[in-house]
């Protein structure tokens, strides 16, 4: 239950959600898109569709979240395992407009932390269009830190925390602070 009182199916992506992406993205605004892609896109291809469901969960996750009022895509969180440093992963969250503000994009990224803790993963980094304030928001929120600036781009690093009792806690060094 979010905190307007609506509720969301959270589920892993699968890969017969292609249909789900293609509507869920056909209803985002041109500057949701934008945000989103860093750039103009108008569709998304079949290819980049089969690329976006067909996850591994493990180096490439995804979830989603459905209207439980209509079972539609309302907002999609993932993270792709960086290649030359295996525990760290970038990140994209995309919330439909009409669902923006009430905090999907947290719990959606919430849940994606946890399965990347999961897999091994101890560092998100975000590559941001540098207006784009509530997703620079969210990230601050949760204690990410300004890890650079490119043209019309903002980058940011979040550091995931093992919580004490977790497998593993003993063998992630534990920040003792975020600086920013």
């Amino acid at each position: 239950m979010l905190r307007d009182g609506s509720t969301v199916l959270i589920r892993p992506v699968r890969s017969t959600d292609a249909p789900l992406l293609a509507d869920g993205f056909a209803r985002l605004s041109p500057q949701s898109r934008r945000m989103r892609f860093l750039g103009t896109k108008t569709t998304l291809s079949a290819a980049e569709l089969r690329y976006f469901t067909k996850v591994d969960h493990y180096d490439h996750e995804a979830i989603g979240a459905l209207s439980a009022a209509d079972g539609r895509g309302v907002g999609i969180a993932r993270y792709v395992r960086d290649a030359g440093d295996p525990q760290a992963a970038e990140i994209a969250v995309t919330i439909a407009d009409d669902w923006q503000g009430r905090r999907l994009g947290t719990e959606l990224l919430s849940r994606l932390s946890e399965r990347a803790r999961q897999a091994g993963i101890h560092r998100f980094t975000a590559l941001v269009a540098a207006d784009n304030a509530a997703m620079a928001g969210l990230l601050r929120m949760l204690g990410a830190c300004l890890a650079g600036r490119g043209p019309g781009t903002v980058e940011y690093e979040l550091a995931l925390v093992i919580p004490p009792g977790d497998p593993g806690y003993d063998q992630v060094p534990q920040p003792v602070s975020q600086r920013c």
